[in-house]
Protein backbone atom coordinates (compact mmCIF):
# COMPACT_ATOMS: atom_id res chain seq x y z
CA UNK A 1 0.00 0.00 0.00
CA UNK A 2 1.69 3.14 -0.79
CA UNK A 3 0.45 6.27 0.70
CA UNK A 4 0.27 10.06 -0.88
CA UNK A 5 0.48 13.08 1.69
CA UNK A 6 -0.89 16.42 0.40
CA UNK A 7 -1.57 19.55 2.02
CA UNK A 8 1.17 21.39 2.93
CA UNK A 9 2.46 25.21 1.98
CA UNK A 10 2.97 28.39 3.49
CA UNK A 11 0.76 29.88 6.20
CA UNK A 12 1.87 32.68 8.65
CA UNK A 13 2.09 32.33 12.05
CA UNK A 14 -1.28 31.47 14.10
CA UNK A 15 -2.83 29.98 11.17
CA UNK A 16 -3.62 26.85 10.01
CA UNK A 17 -3.23 23.99 7.58
CA UNK A 18 -4.61 20.68 7.27
CA UNK A 19 -2.29 17.56 5.90
CA UNK A 20 -4.11 14.82 4.14
CA UNK A 21 -2.76 11.10 3.38
CA UNK A 22 -4.72 8.75 0.78
CA UNK A 23 -3.47 5.42 0.33
CA UNK A 24 -3.62 3.28 -2.80
CA UNK A 25 -5.35 0.46 -0.71
CA UNK A 26 -7.21 -0.22 2.49
CA UNK A 27 -5.48 0.84 6.00
CA UNK A 28 -7.37 -1.70 7.59
CA UNK A 29 -3.95 -3.70 7.98
CA UNK A 30 -2.29 -0.52 9.66
CA UNK A 31 -2.60 -1.15 12.89
CA UNK A 32 -1.04 2.50 13.50
CA UNK A 33 -0.84 5.58 11.12
CA UNK A 34 0.52 8.82 12.05
CA UNK A 35 2.68 11.34 10.56
CA UNK A 36 6.32 12.64 11.56
CA UNK A 37 8.60 15.89 10.76
CA UNK A 38 11.65 16.83 9.63
CA UNK A 39 13.01 20.19 9.77
CA UNK A 40 15.68 21.58 8.29
CA UNK A 41 19.27 20.64 10.29
CA UNK A 42 17.24 17.98 12.35
CA UNK A 43 16.33 14.76 12.70
CA UNK A 44 12.88 13.70 11.97
CA UNK A 45 10.39 13.25 15.09
CA UNK A 46 7.07 11.86 15.44
CA UNK A 47 4.15 14.33 15.85
CA UNK A 48 0.99 12.20 16.26
CA UNK A 49 -0.41 8.95 15.30
CA UNK A 50 -3.32 7.26 15.89
CA UNK A 51 -4.43 3.13 16.12
CA UNK A 52 -7.19 1.35 14.31
CA UNK A 53 -9.09 1.75 17.37
CA UNK A 54 -9.30 5.70 17.13
CA UNK A 55 -6.33 6.37 20.27
CA UNK A 56 -4.35 8.91 19.68
CA UNK A 57 -1.02 10.16 20.85
CA UNK A 58 0.65 13.57 20.12
CA UNK A 59 4.01 15.01 20.88
CA UNK A 60 4.03 17.75 23.24
CA UNK A 61 4.57 20.39 21.34
CA UNK A 62 1.35 19.97 18.98
CA UNK A 63 -0.60 19.03 22.08
CA UNK A 64 -3.98 21.32 21.83
CA UNK A 65 -3.21 22.66 18.90
CA UNK A 66 -3.06 19.53 16.40
CA UNK A 67 -5.66 16.96 15.64
CA UNK A 68 -5.05 13.87 13.77
CA UNK A 69 -7.69 11.14 12.61
CA UNK A 70 -8.64 8.59 10.14
CA UNK A 71 -11.22 7.70 8.11
CA UNK A 72 -11.01 3.96 7.12
CA UNK A 73 -13.85 4.27 4.43
CA UNK A 74 -11.52 6.72 2.63
CA UNK A 75 -7.98 5.12 3.39
CA UNK A 76 -7.11 8.66 4.80
CA UNK A 77 -5.64 10.06 7.52
CA UNK A 78 -5.86 13.54 8.43
CA UNK A 79 -3.72 15.91 10.26
CA UNK A 80 -5.19 19.20 10.92
CA UNK A 81 -2.79 22.08 12.23
CA UNK A 82 -4.27 25.10 14.05
CA UNK A 83 -2.25 27.94 15.78
CA UNK A 84 1.27 27.13 13.72
CA UNK A 85 4.40 28.66 14.99
CA UNK A 86 7.25 29.16 13.10
CA UNK A 87 9.13 26.04 14.70
CA UNK A 88 6.53 23.94 13.00
CA UNK A 89 7.76 24.65 9.83
CA UNK A 90 9.28 21.16 8.56
CA UNK A 91 8.26 18.19 5.79
CA UNK A 92 5.78 16.21 7.47
CA UNK A 93 6.14 12.24 6.25
CA UNK A 94 2.89 10.14 6.81
CA UNK A 95 3.23 6.62 7.87
CA UNK A 96 1.47 3.19 8.26
CA UNK A 97 2.92 0.79 10.37
CA UNK A 98 1.73 -3.19 10.20
CA UNK A 99 2.52 -6.08 8.81
CA UNK A 100 4.68 -4.37 6.16
CA UNK A 101 4.85 -0.67 7.15
CA UNK A 102 4.86 2.09 4.20
CA UNK A 103 5.80 6.05 4.14
CA UNK A 104 4.66 8.73 2.14
CA UNK A 105 6.26 11.19 0.66
CA UNK A 106 7.02 14.43 2.14
CA UNK A 107 5.00 17.76 1.91
CA UNK A 108 6.49 21.08 3.20
CA UNK A 109 4.75 23.13 5.87
CA UNK A 110 6.39 26.37 6.31
CA UNK A 111 5.14 28.68 8.61
CA UNK A 112 6.37 32.52 8.67
CA UNK A 113 7.04 34.46 11.71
Amino acid sequence: VQLQASGGGLVQAGGSLGLSCVASGSIYNFGIMGWYRQAPGKQRESVATITSGGITNYRDSVKDRFTISRDNAKNTVYLQMNSLKPEDTAVYYCFGRGPKDSWGQGTLVTVSS
